[in-house]
């Protein structure tokens, strides 16, 4: 029985696999931009606050397909799970939990938990899922 757990931001993602006693970690980089528009003159002396117009929907629309590419590396890795819980401090897991369940229905069904948890190191996040798995049990 192959249990994955994934701990997951927009940044990265920590993909623990059990596999009986055997314990694999992998991180998955989401190589996405992070955009910090920013508009108007950048002067004291202007009254009126910033002159440009800073396109929102461009940047958005960008991250949007970002996360898509991201989410498809995810799917390629844990295709042969028994068992998936998402773990996070965001709303990316949720996201995510979305993706399958509207593309990905077979790996939906083997999803077992999302839960929204702080940022950790990664021997908390390895005793994390270790812990999750065996109070399923």
């Amino acid at each position: 029985m192959k249990n994955i757990g994934i701990w997951m931001d927009k940044e990265k993602a920590h993909v623990i696999s059990l596999d009986g006693e055997q314990e694999t970690f992998n991180t998955i980089l989401s190589e996405m931009d992070f955009f910090k528009p920013s508009g108007g003159s950048r002067t004291k002396s202007a009254k009126w606050g910033p002159q440009d117009v800073v396109q929102d929907s461009k940047y958005l629309e960008r991250e949007k397909h970002q996360l898509k590419n991201y989410f498809s590396k995810l799917v390629d890795a844990i295709g042969d799970a028994d068992a998936i819980a998402l773990f996070g401090p965001a709303d990316t897991n949720e996201k995510f939990r979305k993706e399958l369940t509207s593309n990905h229905k077979d790996l939906a069904a083997k999803l077992k938990s999302v839960e929204k948890v702080d940022s950790m190191t990664e021997n908390q996040i390895k005793a994390l899922v270790r812990d999750y798995y065996r109070q399923q049990r």
